[in-house]
């Protein structure tokens, strides 16, 4: 819950860029959640997450549209996705080898291939579906980066290099 709340949170921005998805939040009001019913038959389901039995996403060739169930919020946390989560811990998972060599980041990352969510949405769906939507995301990205870093005063605004 208190991912949702933080300002570099870009799992939001995913889901209002993403016509095609949803947002299903987990720990409200005490309740069990349950994810079997994301589990439909006219879809490969994948977790990205990087575990040690992650297959590199450029090594997939799915037979059917691709659903991505992506867990929002810091390392540790989506790392228990697969104990409080039973009901897709048989799902494969895939990750992005590709190590971060960006120079900014929306915060500290703690692995050389740590990514924001957005940032690793872009880069599985320029995987999948091709440049054209990887490179859209990326762009909002970019913007929310952009943004961020000139409100902590990292980069100077449009303004301020005139």
């Amino acid at each position: 819950m208190r991912e949702l709340k933080r300002t570099t949170n870009t799992g939001r921005l995913a889901l209002q860029a993403l016509p095609n998805s949803q947002m299903i939040v987990r720990g409200e009001a005490g309740e069990k959640l349950d994810l079997s019913p994301l589990l439909l038959p006219e879809y490969e389901s994948y977790v990205l997450f990087p575990s040690e039995d992650a297959v590199d996403i450029e090594d997939l060739r799915p037979q059917k549209p691709v659903q991505l169930i992506v867990s929002d919020g810091n390392w540790r946390q989506a790392s228990k996705i697969n104990t409080r989560h039973p009901e897709i811990a048989h799902l494969p998972r895939v990750k992005i080898s590709a190590e971060n060599t960006a120079r900014h980041h929306l915060r500290k990352e703690h692995f050389a291939e740590g990514l924001a969510t957005l940032e690793a949405i872009a880069l599985a769906f320029r995987i999948l579906e091709g440049d054209a939507v990887g490179d859209s995301l990326a762009a909002l990205y970019e913007r929310k980066l952009t943004a961020t870093l000139q409100g902590r005063g990292v980069i100077p605004s449009a303004s301020e290099t005139e």
